[in-house]
């Protein structure tokens, strides 16, 4: 089976499976919370296995020996498809997502991650950003989960520039939280906005923490180093079949 025959099978089961889960899954926000999670979490598992068993869609991942055994810290992952949104879920234990307020307005999709208890930001007015920025990563960091954020603030496509916002620094400064940089090459295998996707095995790089007490300018700056040079590596030696 081509590409394009894997891509019309998956897109039609997974868009479709997942409009009937979300309505069967929105009695499930009455749950407790550690019950939800375990439903939440075998929701992505299931996409992962019709990624695998249909598109021959596969993930590795490298470095896992830098992520800390206890305890919250933020990492930031380079952004370049909805494949490794798909993927937090399935890396991390429970990890709190940065994302726009009006997300959770979704009906149906934004109730479910509202209870996943995600963080809601405003873009449209800068000071009230900055407070809902800290006082998730506060909660967050009290919670003791993983704090997952795009720094770019979007996704990008492979060998695309976009800057690199600070507030994953300015996170870190506030929670006290080590920061681990994510590189990743998904964008190879399933581009921004495209209905076609292509065979192989996606792969995760994950860095080693970020040295404590750099300035929130040096922070970025090896952030957007690190990401940008593994991430380009990881898209020119891609798993392709």
């Amino acid at each position: 089976m081509n590409n394009l025959l894997r891509s019309l099978l998956f897109n039609f089961i997974y868009y479709g499976s997942t409009a009937i889960l979300c309505f069967l899954y929105v009695p499930t926000v009455l749950l407790p919370r550690p019950l939800y999670i375990k439903l939440l979490t075998a929701y992505f598992h299931y996409v992962a296995f019709l990624e695998k068993y249909i598109l021959d869609l596969n993930y590795e991942v490298i470095g896992t020996e830098h992520l800390p055994k206890t305890g919250s810290y933020i990492v930031a992952m380079k952004h370049q498809s909805a494949y490794e949104t798909l993927k937090l879920c399935v890396l991390f234990y429970n990890p709190a997502v940065i994302l726009k307020k009006e997300l959770f307005s979704i009906p149906l999709w934004g109730w479910l991650a509202k209870k996943a208890g995600h963080i809601g930001i405003d873009r449209t007015n800068r000071q009230t950003a900055i407070h809902s920025i800290n006082d998730g990563t506060q909660r967050v960091a009290q919670e003791g989960r993983p704090l997952v954020i795009f720094p770019q603030g979007t996704r990008v496509r492979v060998g695309d520039t976009r800057p690199y916002k600070k507030g994953v620094a300015r996170m870190a400064e506030h929670g006290d939280l080590s920061i681990i940089p994510i590189a990743l090459n998904s964008g190879v295998f399933w581009p921004k906005n495209a209905f076609w996707k292509r065979a192989g095995t996606v792969t995760f790089k994950i860095l080693p923490p970020l040295p404590t007490g750099l300035s929130v300018e040096k922070t970025m700056e090896k952030i957007e180093k690190d990401l940008e040079y593994e991430s380009n590596l990881l898209a020119k030696n891609a798993k392709l079949k």
